[in-house]
């Protein structure tokens, strides 16, 4: 790349996250660390992402008055695919176990995994050296008229088919040839042994391949009508950016794709190589170790929705504490607490924004009242998402749901029972309806450290929970003020809590939250008690987030150590996404048989050596080559390869005896850009 080019080529990022969309547009001139042009936030619009996707991009574009032409790569992390997992939601898949039993479906949640989905066994699989089976696919060949009209894609995973994959190559090849619908093998995956977490990893893929499918559908189409001619790039859960293409074979290695960008823009805006990074947002605080300049892996795979798969991830520990967290009392306390999250809320201020005299006057009325209600500051609305998602109601769902529309109706007016306030609560959790109500977002609004939503609506709620009762029958709090200052009091020290957690999970102490929860206590209560107790942070914090400096500036007292909230930490994941690098990784096996013969499983191929120095050295080339072609198709062409070996020996009688070796080779480098 000349000078001149890198002068002038300007960078898209954008991120989705569950109350934002971000966008940021960023030039590699004005520094080491490049420039910030311009950023911009729009509401996600969960029905459609595409929507907010265009209004964060298009404010860019006409803040830094940009020809979109000039636009040379663009980047974006999602939280779809990790929604959907936790959501439960993804297209119907069929599973093809080759070589496994039913009984394999009880291992790794596979079965709980699969619900409803139908499920093919075959005859066939290999070996632990990569000797096959006989394989039968006449039964898989049978079901494919009735399956290929009944599911979206096919997911396949045959034993031991990372030492041989021949079996799962057969079956893929059949599936496409009489259906032609996506089929993921588990190979292509993961090369770790585990053969039903590898077919539940595989199985998770095949559901997101067509979500995943629509959303870069949706952002390129963006992109072409807005003249932008620039690769499209997607954040992969570890932090690597990967082509689109890439993103839509291999949608599940996009979980934790949001959390993993924030962890990238943060190095890259502070410069700090190990930090605690946490990012507070509307409905979570994410909270993970940067160690020297890496994000923190999960060794065993990430974790999201219940489901714990083989796609290497940050280890990121999500906690339902944020800016739109629902506000509560303890109940049945003389002095009772204020309780945070973990349910987000539409803010009072946001609602008020949207729907000004419906908010404002249902509020009054309740403030008229002689006394405080249960329901007090909850208003309902529909979320807008289409309505065969609605499909499967109860009667009882169905009538309150027809009630609820898309003005906001006062919950004391909607309910008329304890067991409507549960059904009101199954279609929240079903993203059919929003519940608006008081929130910390609220509270800053009340105390105007924060006014880009409607203030009046802030005020009337926090005076409507102000005047909530304890034990004494006293009200808690003598004013709005009073009560917006404990509610951000409370989570300046809940995010103490969250952070001292995750650094003591990462060093394997049990209790983490009992032990962070009482040091925190000890650390703002005016009577530490008899023992006293402190606690240091080895590491900066590092606050990402539009709320960050807000509510973390309370932080470093509580933790022991600084904490640093960059200029831009509002956009921290969309900056994360642009200014990423591609990372990519193969690996082989060499294995022994018998003795005097060496087998190389790399890729999709298995050749057998007669001397071990020959096949490490055929191991070597092969993953040199797969992950350099791994590397073009993921988005870069100037891929630097490192190559690692490990080797498993024994000794017997003072003779060197060998086992197996397991060779990774790792390309990375900077996507490719428009010219």
């Amino acid at each position: 790349m000349t000078a001149k080019t890198k002068s002038s080529a300007l960078f898209l990022g954008i991120d989705t996250g569950g109350t934002y969309t971000d966008a940021v547009l960023w030039s590699e001139a004005g520094g080491p660390s490049g420039k910030v042009l311009a950023k911009a936030k729009a509401l996600t619009t969960r029905h459609d992402l595409a929507v907010g996707i265009s209004g964060a991009v298009d404010a860019v574009l006409e803040k830094s008055a940009t020809d979109p032409a000039a636009i040379k790569l663009v980047s974006m992390s999602t939280t779809l695919a990790t929604n959907a997992l936790v959501e439960g939601q993804g297209g119907r898949v069929a599973l093809v176990m080759i070589g496994f039993s039913e009984g394999d479906l009880a291992r790794d949640g596979l079965k709980a995994a699969l619900g409803t989905d139908p499920v093919v066994f075959c005859t066939g699989g290999h070996d632990v050296h990569g000797n096959a089976a006989k394989l039968d696919l006449s039964g898989l060949e049978a079901a494919l008229p009735e399956l290929g009209a009944s599911v979206s894609g096919f997911a396949v995973c045959a034993y031991f088919a990372t030492r041989n994959p021949a079996h799962e190559l057969a079956a893929r090849d059949l599936i496409r040839e009489k259906t032609g619908l996506p089929v993921t093998a588990s190979h292509e995956l993961s090369a770790k042994l585990g053969g039903p977490r590898r077919a539940l990893t595989t199985l998770l893929n095949a559901r997101l391949i067509s979500m995943i499918d629509r959303l870069v559908a949706a952002t390129e189409g963006f992109l072409v009508a807005r003249k932008i001619a620039a690769p499209l790039m997607v954040v992969r859960g570890d932090g690597a950016l990967v082509s689109a293409a890439f993103a839509r074979q291999r949608p599940i290695e996009t979980i934790l794709s949001g959390p993993a960008a924030s962890l990238v823009g943060a190095r890259h805006m502070t410069g700090l190589d190990n930090a605690v990074v946490s990012d507070i947002g509307g409905t979570t605080t994410d909270v993970a170790v940067l160690d020297g300049g890496r994000p923190r892996l999960d060794p065993e795979g990430a974790t999201v929705g219940g489901f714990r798969t083989m796609v290497e991830a940050v280890a990121m520990r999500t906690f339902g504490l944020g800016g739109d967290s629902e506000v509560a009392l303890e109940d049945g306390a003389l002095n009772p607490k204020i309780l945070l999250g973990p349910r987000r809320l539409v803010p009072l201020a946001l609602a008020g924004m949207m729907h000004g005299e419906v908010v404002a006057a249902e509020l009054e009325r309740q403030l008229r009242a002689p006394n405080p209600g249960r329901m007090d500051g909850r208003l309902a609305i529909r979320t807008g998402v289409p309505e065969r998602l609605a499909a499967g109601l109860t009667g009882a769902e169905a009538k309150l749901y027809e009630m609820i529309g898309a003005v906001p109706l006062a919950v004391d007016r909607l309910l008329t029972s304890n067991a409507q306030n549960a059904t009101l609560n199954r279609l929240v959790s079903r993203g059919l309806v929003h519940v608006a109500g008081f929130t910390p977002s609220d509270a800053a609004h009340v105390l105007g450290k924060q006014a880009n939503w409607d203030a009046a609506s802030a005020r009337l709620g926090a005076e409507l929970f102000a005047r909530k009762r304890d034990g004494r029958g006293q009200s808690i709090a003598a004013s709005p003020e009073a009560i917006s200052e404990r509610v951000l009091t409370t989570l300046t020290r809940l995010s103490a809590e969250v952070v001292l957690e995750t650094a003591f999970t990462e060093d394997g102490l049990d209790g983490a939250a009992t032990v962070a929860h009482a040091l925190v206590q000890r650390a703002v209560d005016s009577h530490p008690g008899i023992a006293r107790l402190s606690v240091a942070l080895d590491r900066p914090v590092i606050g990402l987030g539009a709320s960050a400096p807000l509510h973390y500036a309370g932080l470093p007292p509580l933790i022991g150590n600084g904490c640093v909230v960059p200029e831009d930490t509002d956009v921290a994941n969309a900056l994360g996404a642009v200014v990423g690098q591609v990372r990519v990784s193969a690996e082989a096996r060499v294995s022994q048989p018998k003795e005097g013969l060496f087998r190389v499983a790399s890729g999709e191929t298995v050749r057998d050596f007669n001397d071990e120095a020959a096949a490490i050295a055929a191991a070597e080339t092969d993953v040199r080559a797969i992950a350099a072609g791994r590397a073009r198709d993921a988005g870069t062409d100037s891929a630097e390869i490192e190559i690692a070996s490990e080797f498993r020996v024994s000794t017997v009688e003072g003779q060197r005896m060998f086992i197996e070796a397991h060779v990774v080779a790792v390309a990375s480098g900077r996507p490719r850009i428009a010219v």
